[in-house]
Formats: structure tokens, C-alpha cells, sequence
């Protein structure tokens, strides 16, 4: 029945939110849809734009990985392709970890591009723009206030949710240091604190309060997330990592409850300085689409979690990501009309901003955490030039602030066609570009051109890439599972 009631606020809202501007004079469609009991954000693919009426195309990153591990359930354990309104291609290919290089000190985030022949159109090119964020060595971390806000509500019950947040929560206190601090709150009819702020070095004592959550009643989602902050700002460690971390199915049905209140409580309180993780769980009944805007809109970043192995990713493997190394990154890229007719972003599609939007530091956008790589691809329509080496094909400008700073900071470069095929472009084109071919054949691009699930799966086997826990390898054989789907 909560769900339901859900699914009707998501749509009464829907004349009102709908339509989001997409940076390039036109609407996107943002519409909640409801399928399987889930709610997913529908959203249309971004067009080919001439050059000659568009040349600034404009867009704020994107760090989430929930859309990938939400694909790899439908796929792996549900045995049928996800919906369309649950595949964000730039999350499916900003869940690997590409190892980018970072050798400049004097920002916290390094960038490198590339051109080459497009695999899936070859009278196109793809453009592939990276983004490093600083690494930070463990023992040079800063001190940490943390706030586990933990939804146990009724339908929290099953065993891939709450018990799979506790696992992981767990696993998140054995990385503290003594140095860091962290409060439990939890909501259901209301929100409760369940743990005050304790020290990182008694970890039996936070353990012992994670293990005694059960669940049971309805979601004051909105109560929750106010206490939360309340907490946060209470315990607020001057230049240090303030960050509250959200364990839920979405399934809010007390207070404030719709996608728009709920993206307008969060939008009051990012500038508090607190950053923000949203951890979805479950099926069935798993509001993606709010989840997604809240994280969106709240200095924050998105993450699903489908098993085991994918806690240990978030928990431990990637921890870093949870020490924001650069806030509201915004990408400009500006096309020569010498090189480039028409172009595409691939993904991203509600993370468009207006070309006017780029300089305006009042306008939210990502965050990037301690050596997190952060991926965009375009296809382009190449301009008959003869002399397309000679000039640049495009220049990208970006823009950042320093985690505790208002006032953001540009940066630049040029990128040059270098006249590269496909074969020999570097492997994280090859691999970025495989995930994204894999996006659109799963979703029936109109994009897709001449992809196949054996081509995606020779371009990612050919890459010699970084694999320490094997989530590439897994890769390959999601391809070969979505082939026979």
C-alpha cells in the first residue's frame, strides 16, 4: 500500500517536475515511472546538436555507481534486462576504477582526453575526457565526522536489505581511525538516535549498536534526514570530512515524502559543509528515482548495493571515495566547427546544465572523492578537414571548488586528433567505450549504430587494465548473460 501511495505522489508531482532543462534550449523528461514495484527517473538519450547552432555543450559530473550494481542485479540475480529508466550509461562506466594519472599537486583533480575512430559508427569519432581525483595516502586522511542514517521501517525486513546494510556498516567501522567520530540515527515512524558520536577506536561499542537495529513500522524519511544533519552539525569537525551516510529502499511515506520535497529539504541543507552517501538496497519497492535526486541535489553521490562483494567495494575497496577531494566540478566543452559538424553527449542526460550555469558558483554540481576517476564520452561528426591534426578539436574548461570553498576555480586544456583508430586508441578508451555500447544495447539505442555483445566483449577482453577485485572480469560475464537475455 506505501508503495503505491508512492508511486501516486511521484506522479501528481509530475506536471510540476517533469521537464528539466537541458542546457542545449530544450526539455529533458524527467518523469517518475513505476515498473516491478520499483521507481525509476525516465529519461531521453541526448541528441546529436550541430555545432553551427550549439558549439558549448555543458555538464556537471557524475560519481554515482548505483545504476551499474542495479543493472548487475536484474541481470545476475533477476535473469531479465533492467528497465531503461534504470540504466544511466555515465554511472555504468564511472563504476570501474581506470587508475587515471594524477602527477599535479597544485589541484586536487588531474584531466586527460583522447580522440579516436568510433567502434560502433566508424565514419564518426568518440572523445573520451577523464577526471582524476587527488589520492590520498590512508594515514593522511582527516579526521572523520560520520552519521549513519539507517532506515529500518517495515519494509526494510528482507535479507538484501537492513541485514546487508548492517554487513556493511560493520565493515565501514573496522576502516576508522581513532581519530574519527560516528552517530547511528535511525527512522521509521520517527527518527531516533541510536548512538551519539563515538570515537573510532571503540569500535565493539558501534558494532554492538548496528547489530541491534531491527525493523518495523513506516518511513519518516524527511524526520530522518533532518536529524541527521542536526547531529552532523553538532559534531562538525572544522576542515575535516563531515559526511552522513543514508541506508534505504526510498519507500518514504510519512512528512514530506515526494521527489520535489524531498530534493528541496536536501537542497537547504548542502550548505552546511556535510556531504552526503546514499546507499540503496532491495527490490521490488526501491524509489532509484528519489534516491538518485536526493544525492544529486545534496552534495552527494549514489550507490546501490546488490551483494557482499559490492558492500566490500564501497566499504573498503574504494573508502576514499567517502573524503571529497573537489565540489559542484562542472565540464565545458566547446567544438571547433573546423573538425567537429555534430556531436553527442553520451549519458548524462540529468546532469545537463545552461552554457550560463558553467560560471555561476550558486549552481550545484558533482563531487569527486579521493582518487576517483570520473569518465564522459562523446560521438562526434567529424567536419572534412584535411588539416584536422593541425588544430584542436575541442577545448575543455572546468570548473571546481575546494571542498570547504564558495568560490570555484577553472582549469583548461586542448585536446588534438591525433588520427587514432579504434585499435589503436588507448584501453581506457577501449574499455569506457565498451561499457557504453553495452548501455545502449541493453536499452535499444537508436545510437547504438552497429554494437553487438560480441564486440563489447572482444573491446573490454583486450584492454590490460588494473582488475585488483576482478569487477572487469565480472563485467565480461554480464555481457555474455545480457547476450542470452
Amino acid at each position: 500500500m506505501k508503495t503505491t501511495k508512492l508511486i501516486l505522489a511521484l506522479f501528481l508531482i509530475a506536471g510540476l517536475s517533469a521537464c528539466d532543462k537541458d542546457g542545449l534550449g530544450g526539455y529533458v523528461d524527467i518523469s517518475p515511472i513505476a515498473l516491478s514495484g520499483d521507481t525509476y527517473n525516465e529519461v531521453e538519450e541526448n541528441p546529436f546538436v550541430q555545432v553551427a547552432e550549439q558549439p558549448v555543450s555543458t555538464f556537471s559530473i557524475d560519481a554515482d555507481g548505483a545504476s551499474y550494481a542495479n543493472v548487475r542485479r536484474f541481470i545476475q540475480q533477476d535473469n531479465q534486462l533492467p528497465p531503461k529508466g534504470a540504466v544511466r550509461t555515465e554511472e555504468l562506466i564511472n563504476y570501474f576504477q581506470l587508475d587515471y594519472p594524477y602527477a599535479d599537486p597544485t589541484h586536487p583533480i588531474a584531466l586527460n582526453g583522447e580522440v579516436s575512430q568510433c567502434p560502433w559508427n566508424t565514419s564518426n569519432k568518440l572523445i573520451r575526457i577523464g577526471i582524476k581525483g587527488k589520492p590520498i595516502p590512508q594515514n593522511e586522511l582527516p579526521a572523520s565526522n560520520f552519521v549513519f542514517l539507517i532506515d529500518v521501517s517495515g519494509s526494510m525486513g528482507s535479507e538484501d536489505k537492513l541485514e546487508l546494510l548492517k554487513n556493511g556498516f560493520k565493515y565501514f567501522v573496522d576502516e576508522m581511525e581513532t581519530t574519527d567520530k560516528v552517530a547511528i540515527v535511525t527512522y521509521a515512524g520517527s527518527a531516533g538516535v541510536v548512538l551519539e558520536a563515538t570515537s573510532g577506536d571503540n569500535k565493539t561499542k558501534i558494532k554492538n549498536a548496528i547489530d541491534a537495529l531491527g525493523s518495523g513500522g513506516s518511513t519518516a524519511g524527511a524526520e530522518g534526514i533532518i536529524t541527521a544533519y542536526e547531529i552532523a552539525q553538532q559534531n562538525f569537525i572544522a576542515g575535516g570530512n563531515n559526511r552522513i551516510i543514508i541506508g534505504t529502499d526510498g519507500d518514504f511515506n510519512v512528512g514530506p515524502s515526494s521527489q520535489e520535497e524531498l530534493i528541496s529539504l536536501i537542497e537547504e541543507k548542502r550548505d552546511f559543509g556535510i556531504f552526503l552517501t546514499v546507499l540503496g538496497v532491495g527490490r521490488g519497492n526501491l524509489n532509484d528515482a528519489a534516491l538518485e535526486q536526493i544525492a544529486n541535489n545534496g552534495n552527494g553521490t549514489y550507490e546501490y548495493i546488490d551483494n557482499l562483494e559490492q558492500l566490500r567495494k564501497v566499504f573498503i575497496y574504494e573508502y576514499s571515495k567517502f573524503y571529497t577531494v573537489a565540489k559542484d566540478v562542472k565540464v565545458q566543452v566547446e567544438f571547433n566547427s573546423a573538425n567537429v559538424e555534430a556531436y553527442r553527449l553520451i549519458g548524462y542526460e540529468n546532469r545537463l546544465l545552461n552554457q550560463e550555469d558553467f560560471e555561476n558558483d550558486s549552481k550545484d554540481a558533482g563531487e569527486i572523492g579521493a582518487n576517483q576517476n570520473i569518465t564522459a564520452l562523446y560521438e562526434i561528426v567529424p567536419a572534412n578537414n584535411p588539416n584536422y591534426k593541425a588544430v584542436p578539436t575541442f577545448t575543455i574548461d572546468f570548473r571546481y571548488k575546494n571542498p570547504d570553498a564558495d568560490n570555484s576555480i577553472p582549469l583548461n586544456m586542448e585536446i588534438f586528433d591525433e588520427g587514432n583508430t579504434f585499435t589503436t586508441a588507448t584501453d581506457f578508451m577501449k574499455f569506457t567505450a565498451g561499457v557504453a555500447a553495452f548501455s545502449m544495447l541493453i536499452t535499444d539505442s537508436q545510437y547504438k549504430g552497429t554494437s553487438s555483445y560480441e564486440e563489447v566483449s572482444n573491446w573490454i577482453s583486450a584492454v590490460n587494465l588494473n582488475d585488483a577485485h576482478n569487477f572487469k572480469a565480472e563485467f565480461r560475464n554480464i555481457v555474455e548473460k545480457a547476450k542470452g537475455l
